[in-house]
């Protein structure tokens, strides 16, 4: 049940929803540019447990020409995560999906449907920062033929859409969800980055909200972003499904 907690930093006292779910994260340690061992997975996993999230859906990345990860390694890492947490008497509920590098090797994974997905068959994605993918609409009408939904990861950090928000509209067209990155509202990536995530939210085209953690300063970020004013506009203007998930 979503709880309510007042803004201390609005003047006007708003009351915004607790989330209690996170859905992009990368703490299954030594498998990616995430946590780099069991320790830091969990300080990070303390961290969340203090800031009030009670469910973690932990996306590694699966992205061939740098962390060829299979299903079963990150499956694998999620069980040894989940007794290490046992045995710390840490409670969190933690689950597994990917985040998925779109190209050629993920559309095989889609059409044989290996996919790791979570919550209603959401399929998590990223792209190239700096330039556009080719062929991106295919590779969208075939992830959602397959019986995904397409989820692009932290839309508000591909440079090359900044200058033409039509660019996000069409994705929103094609029935891609948005998950914006919380630190992003902080300008913990840039100041354009920032502008693109108030703009993305500002518009009402956010659907969902990760951390994107990798290390224990995103965990930081991330806390100082949801003790902020600007982080209540987010649910005046967007319909988020976190903790439906």
């Amino acid at each position: 049940m979503i709880t309510l907690i007042k803004n201390l930093f609005s003047k006007q006292n708003i009351e915004i929803p607790t989330i209690s779910t996170d859905i992009h994260s990368h703490l299954i340690p030594g498998i990616d540019d995430g946590a780099k061992t069991m320790e830091a997975s969990v300080e990070m996993i303390r961290s969340f447990q203090d800031q009030g999230y009670t469910k973690l859906i932990t996306t590694p990345h699966i992205m061939s020409h740098r962390f060829p990860n299979t299903k079963d390694v990150l499956e694998e890492g999620l069980v040894a995560l989940k007794k290490e947490l046992v045995s710390q008497n840490i409670e969190m509920e933690i689950a597994v999906a990917s985040e998925y590098y779109l190209d050629e090797t993920v559309m095989e994974l889609v059409e044989k449907r290996e996919i790791l997905s979570f919550g209603e068959n959401y399929m998590l994605f990223e792209m190239s920062y700096v330039q556009p993918l080719h062929h991106l609409e295919e590779m969208l009408f075939k992830i959602e033929v397959a019986g995904y939904t397409p989820v692009l990861a932290h839309p508000e950090r591909y440079v090359y859409m900044h200058d033409d928000f039509s660019k996000y509209e069409r994705l929103k067209e094609k029935g891609v969800l948005f998950q914006l990155n919380i630190p992003s509202l902080g300008g913990y990536y840039s100041k354009p980055v920032q502008k693109a995530a108030k703009r993305l939210v500002d518009a009402g085209m956010v659907d969902m909200l990760g951390s994107d953690a990798h290390k224990m300063t995103h965990l930081h970020a991330l806390k100082k972003v949801r003790a902020a004013k600007i982080y209540s506009s987010i649910f005046t203007k967007n319909t988020i499904i976190n903790n439906n998930l």
